[in-house]
């Protein structure tokens, strides 16, 4: 369990963590994967999300997952590309996120991914939470913890051998 006062600080930076729907670049499912090699080339990202035509955030589509397309057993092949569209090819077992999940629950999450998709109770893509964005919250946290709160040390007792 996190702390209630570390959880507030780092919730107070909770605006600045997610990345907002709009500044995220994304492909949608029936997009061919020659869209999407050149989406993801033209962003440098090696992920992007993936929507479908209503904005809900189906899954992820990773680079590896359309150069694996484009291999044959003695070549790369990015012709064959226009035959798949990104719902071929897309992960779908992605951890999402609400915008009430706890950071606990955030955390845990973000050991395995370097961001999570922010879902409406929709499921409508809001935006993403990057594990850069909740570093800089936790290095905030720490650089403000003591101007925001009192922590009164431990007092230890000790016992001496003789007793």
């Amino acid at each position: 369990m996190i702390s209630p006062e570390i959880e507030q600080l780092m919730m107070n930076k909770k605006k600045t963590m997610v990345i907002p729907a709009d500044n995220v670049a994304n492909v949608m499912k029936e997009n061919p994967l020659e869209h999407a090699l050149l989406v993801l080339s033209q962003v440098g990202y090696s992920s992007i999300p993936v929507l479908d035509k209503d904005d809900r955030f189906v899954g992820l589509l990773t680079l590896t997952d359309v150069v694996s397309k484009m291999m044959e057993l003695d070549e790369i092949d990015s012709d064959n590309l226009s035959q798949f569209t990104v719902a071929d090819v897309m992960q779908t077992d992605i951890g999402t996120i609400t915008e009430k999940s706890d950071l606990e629950d955030i955390l845990h999450l973000l050991v395995d991914a370097n961001y999570l998709p922010v879902l409406d109770e929709k499921g409508l893509f809001k935006g993403i939470i990057t594990r850069r964005e909740i570093l800089k919250a936790v290095n905030h946290t720490f650089h403000e913890f003591n101007k925001e709160t009192k922590i009164e040390p431990k007092i230890l007792l000790q016992v001496s051998a003789d007793q």
